[in-house]
C-alpha cells in the first residue's frame, strides 16, 4: 500500500486507540469532593467584638483571598474584614493572587447594639482543586451566637459546663448556647454486630438533630460484601423550612444495616457514613462524613433470590449553612439553583459517574455531529463536498477514496480542536468551544480562506486540472489532499455552531480524562462526516448521485457567491471585535491576496519564474494586515437600550431577583449562527417584547464575541461549553431553568409562565 492510501486507515486506527482507556479511565464519584466537604466553613465569636470565621481546607483543595468576603447584619457594625497573608500565585484567570491551603481563619472586629445576642453573617468565598476545576463562587449566611455582655446572667459555655458537670447535669444547648464543634455535637459510632450486619449509633447533642433522608453510607475496601438498606428506626416528624416534612432524630437512633455477601470469609473494610444535622433554633452543619474501620466477621452467603436493595450512595447537601432563609441571592447562589434542576442528561454530562455516561456522550455526540451537517455555517462547505462527490460519478473506488479522506481530514481536525481547548482551558484560560472565533487573527485568516476559495471557484485562479474539492483548489493538485483540506475547513467553519445535543457531548468532554475527551471529539467528526462516509461506501446511495458533466462547471461558480457572503460575515464578526479600522485593514489584505492570486494564474503557464515568485510574494504579503490587528483595541459591545433589556453583570442579576423579577438572561456571541438564528425568530420580534412586557420581565445579554472571564465563569457554572446559553429564573427566587440551544415562540411562552407562578 501507498503511503497516501494508508493514511486513512492509520487515522481510523488512532481513532479505535482511543477506546482502549475507555473502561479503565472511567471517572468515579469521589474524584470531587462536594464543596461544603473540600471547604468546612464554621463561624464562632470567641469575644463580642470580634467573629472567627473559619474554613477547614481538604488537601488537594484551595481558596482565593480576592474572592473571600463577610457581610454582617445590622445587629453588628462590623470593620474590613481582617485577612491572613496567602501564598502568592499567578492565576491565569485572575492574574496574581493569593490563595490558602490547609486552613484559613478570618477575623470580622466590630461592635454589636445594644441587646444584640446572635448575629448574621453572608459569606462568600470561591475555591478549587489541584485537578483543574474551579467551583462556582458560594454563598452561606451562618447565625453565630455572641457571648453575653458583662453583668448579665448568663454564664458562658466553659464555666456554664463546669457548673452543670458538678451539679450533675448537662448543659442546655441552642440558641442559648455557642454552636458546639461537630464531633461534640453528633457522635457517630458502627461495629460489626455479626457477620451479617451492621450496628450504626448516631447521637446528636441535647438541643441538636439529624436528618434520616439525609445520610449516605458505602462500605470501603470488603470485596464481595456491600451494605444493603438500613433499617431506620421510628423518628420524629419535623416541619423543615427548607425540605418541609421530613423525619429527625433527637435522641440516640441505633440503625440496623443488613450486609448483601458473595463470599462467606471474615473481610476488613471502612464503613463511610456522610449525614447532616442541625442545632435546635440555630445553625445547621454541613455535611460530615465520618469513618469507621470494621473486622467484619465470617458470615453466610446471601441467597441469589434476595432482593439487592443497596444502601443509598449520596446526600444531598442545604441549600445554606443556617435554617434561617437567606432572602438575598447572589450570582453563585443562582449557578447552584440551576445545577439542581438542569435535566438528567445535563447533570450526567457535567458529572461523568463511568461508562454509561460514556456511552451517553458518545449517542450524544454522534448525534449532534450529524445534525451539524445542517447548521447554515456547514452548508457552503457541504455543498462543496457534495459537488466534489458528483464529479466522482458512479466510479465506487473513487467515491469511497474521496469520502475517506475528508472523513480523515474532519476527525484530525475536532481532535486536534478539542485537545487545544482542553489544553488552554487547563492552562487557566477563560475558552470554550468556538474559542478560536474569538481570536481577531482567526477571523480574519478565515475570511481569506472563503474568499480565496471562491475566487477559485469564479475561475481566477486554479491549481491543478481537477476540481477535488475546496481544498485541491488550494492546497494541491492531488485530490487526496484536496478532499483532506475540506474536511479540515468544514470543521474550522462548523466549531462555532452548536447543534442541539452538542452541549451535553462537549461538557462531557471538557470534565471527562483526556483519553475520554478526545474520544468524544472524534465521535463528534465522525458524526459530520458520516453522511458523505455513507455516500462513498455504499452502492446504492453512491449510485443516486448525479452524472459528471457540464453543468457541473456552471455550479461551480455559483458556489462562489456563498463563499463571498461566508467572508463577508467574517469580515462583519471582525468588525464587531476590533472596529472598522480592522475592517480596513482586512480589505486591503484581501485586494493583495486576490492580485496576488491572479498574477500567479497569467504568469502560470509563461517562461516567467521571476513574475511567478513575485505574484506569490505579493499573495503572501496579504498577511501582513492580519498580524496588525492584535494592535487594535477591542471593541467595547453597545449596552442594550430597550426597555426591560439590559446588559448581564452577576450583580444586576442579583439586583433584580433580589426584587422578586423574573430574569431571562442571553449569552450570545456574533460569531454565533444558532445565536443570531434564535435572536431573528425569537428574541428580537414584537411577540417576545410584549412576553417581557406582560410578564414584568428583564432580559440580560451577555456578549462572548471577545474573551469576557464573567462571561465564561457563568457559562461554566451552569455546565455549558459554549453560547448560546439561554437561563430563565422564576419570580420571586428559586431556580432556574436551562433553555433548549434552539428557541420557538411556543417554547418561550411556556418558560415565561412556568417562571411566573
Amino acid at each position: 500500500m501507498t503511503p497516501i492510501r494508508t493514511l486513512p486507515a492509520l487515522l481510523l486506527l488512532f481513532l479505535a486507540s482511543l477506546l482502549a482507556p475507555a473502561a479503565s479511565a472511567a471517572i468515579t464519584q469521589d474524584d470531587l469532593l462536594p464543596v461544603d466537604e473540600a471547604f468546612v466553613l464554621t463561624a464562632t465569636a470567641p469575644a463580642r467584638d470580634r467573629i472567627e470565621i473559619r474554613w477547614k481546607i481538604t488537601d488537594g483543595y484551595y481558596l482565593y483571598r480576592h474572592r473571600t468576603g463577610v457581610e454582617a447584619d445590622a445587629g453588628f457594625v462590623a470593620q474590613p474584614l481582617q485577612l491572613p497573608k496567602g501564598k502568592a500565585y499567578r492565576d491565569e484567570f485572575f492574574g496574581d493572587v493569593e490563595t490558602y491551603r490547609g486552613e484559613l481563619v478570618a477575623t470580622l472586629p466590630g461592635r454589636p447594639a445594644s441587646g444584640t445576642d446572635s448575629v448574621s453573617l453572608k459569606i462568600k468565598y470561591q475555591g478549587c482543586a489541584d485537578a483543574g476545576i474551579c467551583y462556582p463562587p458560594q454563598t452561606r449566611t451562618l447565625k453565630v451566637a455572641l457571648p453575653p455582655a458583662a453583668g448579665d446572667a448568663f454564664v458562658p459555655l466553659g464555666g456554664g459546663a463546669l457548673a452543670g458537670n458538678l451539679l450533675g447535669q448537662t448543659p442546655q444547648a441552642g440558641m442559648d448556647a455557642l454552636p458546639l464543634p461537630e464531633e461534640q455535637a453528633f457522635a457517630f459510632e458502627a461495629i460489626a454486630f455479626n457477620g451479617n450486619e451492621l450496628l450504626l449509633r448516631l447521637t446528636p447533642a441535647r438541643g441538636y438533630y439529624v436528618y434520616r433522608d439525609r445520610t449516605s453510607m458505602a462500605l470501603e475496601g470488603a470485596q464481595g460484601v456491600s451494605l444493603q438498606a438500613p433499617r431506620w428506626p421510628k423518628g420524629t416528624a419535623h416541619r423543615d423550612e427548607h425540605f418541609g416534612d421530613v423525619t429527625v432524630y433527637f435522641d440516640q437512633a441505633e440503625v440496623p444495616v443488613p450486609l448483601k455477601r458473595d463470599r462467606a470469609d471474615a473481610v476488613t473494610a471502612t464503613l463511610r457514613v456522610t449525614f447532616q444535622g442541625c442545632q435546635t433554633d440555630g445553625i445547621c452543619y454541613p455535611p460530615m462524613t465520618r469513618r469507621v474501620k470494621l473486622a467484619i466477621p465470617s458470615g453466610t452467603v446471601t441467597p441469589p433470590s434476595t432482593p439487592d436493595t443497596p444502601a443509598p450512595a449520596t446526600v444531598a447537601p442545604l441549600p445554606t449553612a443556617t435554617t434561617t432563609p437567606d432572602t438575598t441571592t447572589s450570582a453563585a447562589s443562582i449557578a447552584t439553583d440551576v445545577e439542581r434542576t438542569r435535566p438528567p442528561e445535563e447533570v450526567l454530562a457535567r458529572n461523568p459517574r463511568g461508562t454509561s455516561s460514556l456511552l451517553v456522550a458518545l449517542a450524544l455526540a454522534l448525534t449532534g455531529g450529524l445534525i451539524l451537517n445542517l447548521m447554515p455555517c456547514v452548508l457552503p462547505i457541504l455543498s462543496l463536498k457534495a459537488l466534489s462527490l458528483a464529479e466522482s460519478g458512479r466510479e465506487g473506488g473513487d467515491a469511497r477514496r474521496r469520502a475517506l479522506w475528508y472523513t480523515a481530514g474532519v476527525l484530525v481536525s475536532f481532535v486536534a480542536v478539542g485537545a487545544l481547548a482542553i489544553a488552554l482551558r487547563a492552562a487557566g484560560q477563560a475558552l470554550g468551544w468556538g474559542f478560536q472565533l474569538q481570536q481577531p487573527w482567526v477571523v480574519g485568516l478565515l475570511a481569506y480562506v472563503m474568499f480565496a476559495v471562491g475566487l477559485s471557484l469564479s475561475g481566477v485562479f486554479a491549481i491543478g486540472h481537477r476540481l477535488a474539492g475546496t481544498g485541491h483548489g488550494l492546497a494541491s493538485r492531488r485530490g487526496p489532499v484536496g478532499d483532506f483540506f475540506t474536511g479540515v475547513l468544514a470543521v474550522v467553519v462548523a466549531s462555532p455552531c452548536t447543534a442541539p445535543f452538542m452541549g451535553v457531548a462537549l461538557a462531557y468532554a471538557f470534565t471527562a480524562p483526556t483519553p475520554l475527551a478526545l474520544l468524544v471529539f472524534a465521535v463528534l467528526g465522525l458524526g459530520l462526516a458520516l453522511p458523505f462516509l455513507l455516500i462513498g461506501f455504499v452502492p446504492a446511495l453512491a449510485s443516486r448521485l448525479p452524472r459528471p458533466g457540464a453543468w457541473m462547471d456552471t455550479l461551480k461558480q455559483v458556489l462562489a457567491f456563498p463563499m463571498y457572503l461566508t467572508a463577508v460575515w467574517l469580515l462583519w464578526v471582525l468588525g464587531k471585535q476590533r472596529g472598522i479600522d480592522a475592517v480596513g485593514l482586512a480589505l486591503v489584505g484581501l485586494v493583495l491576496l486576490a492580485l496576488g492570486l491572479w498574477w500567479f494564474q497569467r504568469a502560470r503557464f509563461a517562461v516567467a519564474p521571476l513574475q511567478r515568485a513575485l505574484a506569490l510574494a505579493l499573495a503572501v504579503s496579504a498577511l501582513v494586515p492580519l498580524a496588525m490587528l492584535h494592535r487594535l483595541p477591542a471593541e467595547t459591545a453597545a449596552a442594550p437600550t430597550t426597555e426591560g433589556h439590559a446588559a448581564y453583570s452577576a450583580e444586576r442579576l442579583a439586583a433584580l431577583r433580589v426584587e422578586g423579577r423574573i430574569v431571562f438572561v442571553d449569552m450570545t456571541a456574533d460569531w454565533c449562527v444558532t445565536c443570531k438564528a434564535n435572536e431573528k425568530a425569537v428574541l428580537d420580534t414584537p411577540a417576545f417584547r410584549e412576553l417581557l412586557a406582560t410578564h414584568d420581565a428583564v432580559m440580560l445579554t451577555g456578549d462572548w464575541t471577545n474573551v469576557d472571564p464573567a462571561i465564561t465563569a457563568f457559562l461554566e457554572a451552569h455546565g455549558a461549553v459554549g453560547v448560546p446559553l439561554y437561563v430563565m429564573y422564576p419570580r420571586g427566587g428559586g431556580a432556574g431553568e436551562v433553555l433548549p440551544t434552539v428557541l420557538t415562540q411556543d417554547g418561550m411562552r411556556r418558560a415565561f409562565e412556568r417562571a411566573a407562578r
